[in-house]
């Protein structure tokens, strides 16, 4: 079936584009009600076969993991902003209605596609260690991993990059300036919002972990201690104090003066690490994102110290050679291939991947179609290949001499993927007293010591140990898709390990299994990372389709939902199809 026709089949009408903001947010809001109704967020339940609408618009299009940045973004590009004005605007209202991966105290990757076909771009404010971090700071006198030094102290948190890369994004594409893309979250944090049921289970989850830190404790709940209630209003005025710095002196109104010096005095307080010279030298780098090229589209994602996109070029890579469409979505067959495929990528990620600026990572040959053919040959039809036989590869000879996402298309074609993070649901669970905003625990995401795996069971190697002035390797993957010279599919996940897979699956639904974008990002999910030899999957996964998994010797374990993809895709008339993942309640996509 042609493409356009499909959208067109499954696309939610949306009239009335004149139409207020107000009226558009009910209608996008109705459309993930449903899905939500359909799919419980937390038992994720998604069954094969379902289909889902996507939000659609011809001017522009926003979706974010919460509905109030959703729709302030949004209110940007109908006042004649462009897709980077919308993004951060969207980045910095995160940071306060989603305090659990929203943030100004982590870091992330942008990417930035326009519409006039030039090359894409990223900006990469990826935390860095601080100058004081060595190689065996998680470490015991024995040599061994201490794990919660990396994870809840104030050791864990990386010099915060968010603040310094959405600036640069907009000084160097905006149109707006820095002090009108605060405006509405400064507004949000001052004036409060309503409290919707994730936000207080959250904290009610997170009680115990939280509330050891007497300034988060005073921040985040109420007198007594109790956790804020669905319908109430939660009200953040540190927060909008710390906001406002930076809305009237720039960067500098977070990398030098009161809030440097509240986030230097919380670290003295606590033996951290990061030093006021350690925020003033912060400064985010523009990359060129990894390119791939699938079944005739260009793939165009985050590079390192991304591990993401070098990954899912490599995965894709292996996959081509396969007849993914003919064996169909959520095969045995399918998954049999997708599971050996992840397994060989995760495999060489534990060996190769790690700041190049720091280490000589061998891209070209990791995502090299001959050396994804060489991989491909160890790939057997029937049968599983274990962990235990699956080693880093030799890409070098193929050579030549709870994480947020949100994604932005504007009416020029502008394409804008970001994926931001302070690791942990949480972070660290340390706010900085008086500033209101919490600290990442990205440092967990360094190689404590090498094959020793991480929180999210991801072994790593000596390209990833810590290093002063080092960003930590991660598996965040903004990624653009184009078809020729025009954007195609703005996508991406939070999910830790699961990112990179979450991500992977996306793509593949809309190329290789003709989904609209909804459907695309509902369906059921499967991983691997080579370690734990497993594959893990979502409910709605056939049984006989796990029955014939397991016959060919893979190890099946159904677990909670993964990522919280949140995607837009462009008809090829300019139509814009949002989809948001109704694994996060508060999602929503949006447009005019």
């Amino acid at each position: 079936m042609d493409r356009d026709l499909h959208q067109q089949t499954w696309k939610a009408r949306f009239t009335a584009r004149s139409g207020s903001l107000r009226t558009f947010a009910l209608m996008a809001s109705l459309t993930v009600c449903l899905t939500t109704l359909a799919t419980p967020v937390f038992s994720q339940a998604i069954l094969e076969g379902e289909r889902f609408h996507p939000a659609s618009a011809r001017n522009g299009m926003v979706a974010t993991s919460h509905t109030l940045a959703t729709e302030v973004a949004l209110k940007v590009l109908q006042d004649g902003g462009n897709a980077v004005d919308a993004a951060v605007t969207a980045g910095f209202a995160l940071a306060v209605t989603q305090p659990r991966s929203g943030n100004i105290g982590g870091g992330g990757f942008m990417l930035i596609s326009k519409g006039d076909g030039s090359e894409p771009e990223a900006i990469d404010y990826r935390e860095k260690a601080p100058s004081g971090a060595t190689e065996t700071m998680y470490q015991d006198e024995s040599g061994e991993v201490v794990k919660d030094r990396s994870r809840f102290t104030h050791l864990a948190a990386g010099v915060p990059g968010t603040v310094a890369g959405l600036a640069m994004a907009l000084e160097r594409h905006g149109t707006i300036s820095l002090k009108q893309a605060l405006a509405p979250a400064i507004k949000l944090a001052r004036e409060g919002f309503i409290v919707p049921r994730r936000f207080s289970e959250g904290l009610q989850q997170a009680r115990e972990r939280l509330q050891r830190w007497p300034a988060t404790l005073e921040t985040f709940y109420k007198e007594g201690g109790s956790a804020w209630q669905p319908g109430e209003r939660f009200r953040q005025p540190e927060l909008a104090d710390t906001l406002q710095r930076i809305a009237d002196d720039g960067v500098k109104g977070f990398y030098q003066g009161e809030t440097a010096r509240l986030i230097v005095e919380e670290m003295q307080r606590h033996g951290g690490l990061i030093t006021r010279q350690d925020l003033e030298a912060y400064q985010p780098v523009v990359r060129t994102p990894v390119h791939g090229n699938y079944r005739g589209y260009d793939i165009y994602s985050m590079s390192p110290p991304s591990s993401g996109g070098t990954h899912i070029v490599q995965i894709l890579n292996i996959l081509e050679g396969f007849p993914i469409p003919e064996l169909g979505h959520n095969s045995a067959a399918t998954i049999h291939y997708m599971a050996e495929a992840m397994k060989l990528a995760y495999a060489d990620r534990s060996e190769f991947l790690g700041d190049t600026d720091y280490v000589d990572v061998p891209l070209k040959g990791l995502t090299s179609k001959s050396y994804a053919e060489k991989l491909r040959q160890g790939i057997k039809p029937d049968k599983a290949r274990p962990a235990s036989e699956v080693r880093p590869g030799q890409p070098a000879n193929y050579e030549s001499p709870e994480t947020t996402h949100f994604s932005v298309v504007d009416k020029w074609g502008n394409a804008v993927s970001n994926t931001y993070t302070i690791n942990f649901s949480y972070g660290s669970g340390i706010t900085v007293k008086g500033a209101g905003f919490l600290l990442n625990n990205e440092m967990d995401d360094f190689s404590a010591k090498p094959g020793v795996p991480n929180a999210y069971g991801l072994i790593g190697g000596e390209a990833n140990k810590v290093e002063p002035g080092k960003r930590m390797l991660s598996s965040m993957s903004p990624t653009i898709v184009r078809k020729g010279d025009r954007n195609f599919l703005v996508t991406g996940s939070p999910g830790g390990s699961r990112i990179i897979t979450t991500t992977l699956q996306v793509i593949m639904n809309v190329i290789d299994h003709g989904m609209n974008i909804q459907t695309a990002v509902s369906a059921p999910r499967i991983h691997h990372q080579w370690l734990p030899d497993e594959i893990r999957i979502e409910q709605g996964i056939s049984r006989d389709t796990v029955r014939l998994l397991e016959s060919r010797g893979h190890k099946v374990v159904t677990n909670s939902a993964m990522g919280a993809i949140q995607s837009i895709m462009v008809g090829e008339d300019g139509t814009l199809y949002g989809g948001a993942d109704p694994r996060r309640s508060t999602s929503s996509a949006m447009g005019y």
